[in-house]
């Protein structure tokens, strides 16, 4: 018996060690998503680590009558402005927008990443009929940026902006009068909680995107063209914008004041047309690079007797030889050329031309850049009538001027102010300038301008994270040169008489998005 029940047991122990290696390996157990709550609704631990992140975004339709597809640009330059048969009537783009935010606590507080794509399919505008058709779809990136004790680094908004950027209530990106970058800026900033809802941010940001606009050597060839504008002469980078707000953000609403130093720098004194270098420019010498820089100043009062949510946001800004912290979209500064009616003329014409500064190298020249000042204020009433419906009213005006008189190369003062300058080579193309000019084919040069906008939107959300939007805005480009001229315009207008003469435009933009 003893050696039966012996011989069995070892029988069994050899089958189980065979068939061992057939058993399957248990599996570890699933680490299930886990939800994070440290940081707000929508965060969960990524698998494995003590970071939390969150995935977002939008899908967003507009459609814009009688503007461009930049989020209801109005039809203030190109084929719209001119409102030749190249135009559309209306425009859209589709864009699809995805977010990705990154947190992690550490003993240095907490580490954050967060960037922003966007996909998008815009309508190609008529310029194809002479420059081909461009791609309608684009990738864009709008946020990429790490935060860590205090610090900002990467394209993210600058220290200088207010936290509506340019939208106190509007959803177009075209309203005028302060600062806006609400796309990103390549930077590094800090930002200093004091308590209380006081803070200091201060920062170093790459300027060629978002805090320059153009300078004009206005000693070339065809240095202002037809539509009262010329080509860009600024130098490469010298040196980053400087840049910082004090900012106070409570219950009751907003306070801040922000200011910025920019570098403004002409290339060479002798360039080609459309200010190309040449095989003389580098032993042309250049003119000294200047510091000039803006200031703005926010306010936004919430808790109004008006109803609940209602708030009024505003801000003012001056700048001198930083107009783009004034005359600022989401997208390139622009200049102004728009045509209308006339009652004497083939039509009228308005031009505005945006600078930081303006040189004329030589004799009788500028004696180095000039730098160009702007002001503006915008602002908005925002109001909800329901937890569906909410109505905003907006508005903006700037203004930018040249330095000198109008006429002062006529007026005795030569070509050594701004305005003097300018208005030489203005003439050039633009024949017919005189000391008074109501008669037809004679006219008074002044390059300032201003311009004003006002607007209303509506949305309806239906349901939460689901808006659709209606906007209406009025544009009038308040431009100070009189009387008329005999040139020859940009195509497809013909050399004719043109009067010079204030212009307006209005838009609609429609809107659907849903973020996630």
């Amino acid at each position: 018996m003893q050696k039966l029940i012996l011989g069995s047991a070892a029988g069994l122990v050899a089958m189980s060690g065979a068939q061992a290696a057939d058993l399957p390996v248990k599996a570890k157990a699933v680490e299930y998503v886990r939800i994070c709550s440290l940081y707000g609704a929508g965060y969960f631990y990524i698998p494995g680590t003590d970071t939390c992140i969150k995935l977002g975004g939008y899908l967003r339709v507009d459609t814009t009558f009688n503007g461009g597809a930049a989020h209801g640009q109005p039809a203030w330059n190109g084929n719209s402005g001119q409102q030749n048969r190249y135009r559309d009537n209306f425009i859209s783009r589709s864009r699809m927008a995805f977010t990705i935010d990154t947190r992690t606590a550490t003993e240095y507080g907490v580490v954050r990443t967060f960037g922003q794509v966007d996909i998008q399919f815009t309508s190609p505008d008529g310029t194809a009929a002479f420059t081909g058709v461009p791609s309608p779809f684009s990738i864009a990136t709008e946020y990429m940026f790490i935060q860590f004790a205090g610090f900002t680094f990467g394209k993210s908004a600058s220290a200088y902006a207010t936290p509506w950027q340019g939208f106190p209530g509007n959803i177009n990106a075209s309203l005028l009068g302060g600062h806006t970058t609400d796309t990103g800026i390549n930077n590094i900033q800090y930002t200093a909680e004091f308590g209380n809802g006081v803070s200091g941010s201060i920062g170093l940001e790459e300027p060629v995107v978002w805090d320059r606009t153009s300078v004009y050597n206005l000693g070339i060839p065809g240095a202002i063209g037809a539509n009262g504008t010329g080509a860009n002469a600024y130098a490469g980078v010298r040196a980053p914008d400087v840049v910082g707000n004090i900012r106070v953000d409570q219950a009751w609403g907003l306070f801040q004041i922000s200011a910025a130093a920019h570098e403004v720098s002409g290339s060479y004194n002798i360039l080609g047309a459309g200010a190309a270098p040449t095989v003389l420019s580098e032993i042309s010498g250049h003119p000294e690079a200047k510091w000039g820089g803006s200031v703005m100043a926010a306010l936004q009062l919430k808790n109004l007797p008006t109803g609940a949510g209602d708030d009024i946001k505003f801000d003012a800004s001056y700048a001198k030889g930083r107009t783009k912290a004034v005359i600022s979209t989401s997208s390139a500064s622009p200049s102004f050329a728009m045509s209308g009616s006339s009652g004497f003329a083939y039509e009228s014409v308005g031009f505005g031309a945006t600078t930081d500064g303006v040189y004329l190298p030589g004799a009788g020249g500028t004696g180095g850049i000039v730098l160009t000042t702007a002001w503006g204020v915008r602002g908005a009433f925002n109001h909800n009538w329901d937890p569906y419906w909410s109505t905003s009213l907006f508005g903006g005006y700037s203004a930018v001027r040249y330095d000198g008189g109008a006429n002062d190369n006529l007026l005795g003062a030569g070509t050594t102010t701004a305005k003097g300058a300018y208005c030489a080579a203005f003439a050039a193309s633009h024949p017919g300038q005189a000391l008074a000019g109501n008669a037809a084919g004679a006219y008074t040069c002044n390059p300032d301008f201003n311009v004003s906008q006002l607007g209303v939107i509506t949305r309806w959300t239906p349901v939460k994270n689901l808006t659709f939007s209606g906007e209406v805005q009025w544009f009038h480009l308040d431009q100070k040169m009189s009387g008329s001229s005999v040139f020859a315009a940009t195509a497809p207008k013909p050399s004719a008489l043109y009067e010079f003469k204030d212009q307006d435009t209005v838009l609609l933009q429609l809107r659907a998005q849903r973020n996630f």
